[in-house]
């Protein structure tokens, strides 16, 4: 049997080896993200790093959903809501401790989502999004109108940052300032690309993408489609609570529209112009289409439409992406080199 015939959600999961060039690739990601708060030293861009960084998280679990599972998801906002105000309700209600009320944001949003795609399991394409973008606006409403619970419009002030953490040998590392902030999210952000990374390479990928390719080839060689795309969803939807309790400890406030469904059309769009289906896309797409605004918004006005052009012209003439771009330009250059079409 293949790997792809053997694979079952119940089985422990393969370790795929470190290569030596993944290795050098954590080392510079590691670097990067030392160094960026170095780099810029001005409170409002470091600021944007952090956003940059929960938007990485965010691109992540949903072309995890897209991607590699193949279901259109239109409704990724409303799991980043749910871990947003799940945890920052379990904290000021309840005195739930941060990490604790971290972890049941992020297992209540990829419950959501894992419910939601049981029940949505005979949906596919435009249908699933459909029902996906449904669930958001319901999502939505409830955080709007569920005034008791929420405070609906009038939002929730005053969310403090995460609990400082005493290391042992160092003094105490406090969450208050920028830098370790983007160091926290940055450090979940690069853990769950590692997470995502080792499952797409191992024989879940490929269960994955058979599914995602041809569901009803992949079921007739006996592959459970239904428990792989339930798993699927519920894990990027984690993703995506985690990222919510994130924000809403960094932002410090909470109103419904910030969860509203034109999110999921901006995650999805950092999905795409990153490179859909790959790894680092969404890293790529998540960072640019984060900095791309607050470089153009010296155009004023003028840099809605300069953004929109530029996202037209990625879609229209680089469909894979920037991943697809680099590819390109990487052949490009092999076959520049002397004696590269030469006959060996």
């Amino acid at each position: 049997m293949s790997s792809v015939e053997k694979s079952d959600p119940a089985a422990p999961l393969p370790i795929a080896k470190l290569s030596l060039g993944r290795g050098w690739g954590l080392a510079a990601a590691v670097l990067v993200i030392i160094l960026l708060p170095i780099v810029f030293q001005d409170s409002y861009w470091r600021t944007n790093l952090i956003v940059a960084a929960i938007h990485v998280m965010l691109a992540l679990g949903l072309n995890f959903i897209l991607g590699y599972a193949g279901q259109l998801n239109l409704g990724h906002s409303a799991f980043y809501g749910i871990g947003a105000y799940a945890s920052t309700l379990f904290i000021m209600r309840l005195g739930v401790p941060y990490w604790i009320a971290f972890l049941i944001g992020m297992a209540l949003s990829g419950l959501a989502g894992a419910a939601l795609s049981l029940f949505a399991v005979r949906l596919r394409g435009h249908y699933l999004a459909i029902a996906s973008l449904g669930f958001a606006v319901i999502v939505h409403q409830i955080l709007l109108n569920w005034i008791s619970l929420t405070q609906g419009p009038l939002g929730i002030y005053a969310i403090k940052p995460p609990p400082p953490i005493a290391i042992p040998g160092l003094s105490v590392v406090s969450f208050a300032s920028t830098v370790n902030t983007f160091y926290l999210v940055a450090g979940f952000a690069l853990l769950f690309y590692l997470v995502l990374d080792q499952l797409v390479r191992s024989p879940i990928g490929e269960t994955l993408t058979a599914i995602r390719e041809d569901e009803v080839s992949a079921a007739s060689l006996g592959i459970n489609c239904t428990a792989w795309k339930v798993f699927a969803f519920g894990l990027g939807s984690a993703m995506a609570g985690a990222a919510g309790a994130f924000y809403a400890s960094f932002v410090g406030t909470l109103v419904p529209d910030a969860f509203f469904i034109v999110e999921s059309f901006t995650i999805l769009a950092m999905v795409i112009v990153g490179g859909m289906g790959t790894s680092i896309g969404p890293v790529l797409g998540a960072v640019l289409l984060t900095m791309l605004p607050e470089v153009l918004r010296e155009f004023g006005d003028l840099r809605l439409i300069l953004y929109g052009l530029a996202l037209t012209l990625v879609v229209l003439f680089m469909p894979g992406g920037l991943v697809q771009a680099a590819r390109l330009i990487a052949a490009q250059f092999r076959s520049a080199k002397p004696g590269a079409g030469a006959d060996r």
